[in-house]
């Protein structure tokens, strides 16, 4: 089962498996309600390494993005049933639109995001690839979202 570590925690945990030579995969999202693209978008992005480490947006943050119809689930139980995956090693919050700062701290060697972006599209690129770090686009399920399932709960 995966853990939820704080953001003081980052050079503690993640840097100790960067010393002993784990390749540490990072990815980012809502996972608001987590359905089967969430969870093959999670297995493809953890297949790139060793640990895979997934920054999630926090309740303010996701309305920030999403409005304020959202998240449906709060950021303990999004965090929760993430962590239960076991291809989730760690877990980490963040009140931001956009996990850069974080990022630039975890200089991860691997940072996966949809394909629906490029690296010209992708803001948090220029920050992966001066780090040293290599970014991995990965294709969405067709029709699978968490917009469509609220969509088809409210017909």
């Amino acid at each position: 089962m995966g853990e939820v570590i704080k953001q003081n925690q980052i050079n503690e945990v993640l840097f100790k498996l960067k010393e002993q030579g784990k390749t540490i995969v990072v990815t980012n999202g809502c996972f608001d309600i987590l359905h089967v693209g969430h969870v093959k978008y999670l297995q493809k992005s953890k297949s790139f390494g060793d640990i895979l480490v997934v920054l999630m947006n926090s309740d303010s943050s996701v309305k920030l993005i999403k409005g304020n119809d959202r998240p449906i689930n709060t950021q303990d139980d999004r965090a929760y049933i993430l962590c239960a995956l076991s291809c989730v090693d760690y877990v980490i919050l963040f009140d931001e639109k956009s996990p850069v700062d974080l990022l630039k701290n975890i200089k991860p060697d691997v940072y996966t995001k949809g394909a629906d972006y490029n690296l010209q599209t992708l803001p948090e690129a220029p920050i992966i690839l001066e780090n040293g770090g290599r970014v991995e686009f990965i294709k969405f399920e067709d029709g699978k979202s968490t917009t469509n399932i609220i969509e088809k709960i409210k017909t």
